[in-house]
């Protein structure tokens, strides 16, 4: 077996976790992973505790040192309560081999890319993801499946059981017929 290769770095700067490195922007990048800002890649912390639990980064904190998972989990789950449950939905849809990117409002927490489509296609669908015991507002679900709708989409809901596991439902307008 050959040598793991070199984990990429991930600077925490205080506000954002960042790839400066070229080769690690254009690898993770070309993954789906990101946003491009001028010479940086800002990762989302979901994804960067996906990439931490796949040994594939190194989180670098703003005094050097180095960040663990919890440690990475602890500093963003206080701007982002549903932190974990974004992650835990985020790990399932990407060890299914999907891309995965940041949603765009209305509860839509990702996109998802078919597979093999990322960067040639748009995303086919959105993903509504809710908490199993926490009431979600039909009248919300109904304006997000509207404007799913509008967009071409196909809006699937990410329920997280207790357990932890993800079971995904796909929502479509209810129409009678005479």
């Amino acid at each position: 077996m050959g040598e793991k290769s070199e984990k990429i770095k991930v600077k925490f700067d205080g506000e954002n976790l960042v790839v400066t490195d070229r080769s690690g922007i254009d690898s993770l990048a070309s993954r789906g992973y990101g946003v491009k800002e001028s010479d940086r890649l800002i990762l989302a912390p979901y994804e960067v505790l996906y990439l931490l639990s796949k040994e594939v980064v190194e989180v670098i904190g703003p005094s050097s040192e180095i960040l663990e998972f919890k440690d990475v989990l602890d500093l963003f789950k206080s701007r982002d309560e549903n932190l974990w449950v974004r992650y835990l939905m985020y790990r399932d849809l990407r060890s299914r081999g999907y891309v995965v990117r940041e949603g765009f409002g209305l509860g839509i927490d990702f996109r998802v890319y078919e597979r093999g489509t990322y960067g040639e296609k748009p995303a086919t669908y959105l993903i509504y993801g809710i908490q199993e015991g926490k009431p979600v507002s039909i009248g919300d679900l109904s304006k997000t499946l509207a404007y799913t709708q509008n967009l071409k989409k196909k809006l699937i809901l990410a329920v997280l059981s207790r357990r932890g596991e993800v079971v995904y439902y796909s929502l479509s307008k209810l129409t009678f017929s005479k």
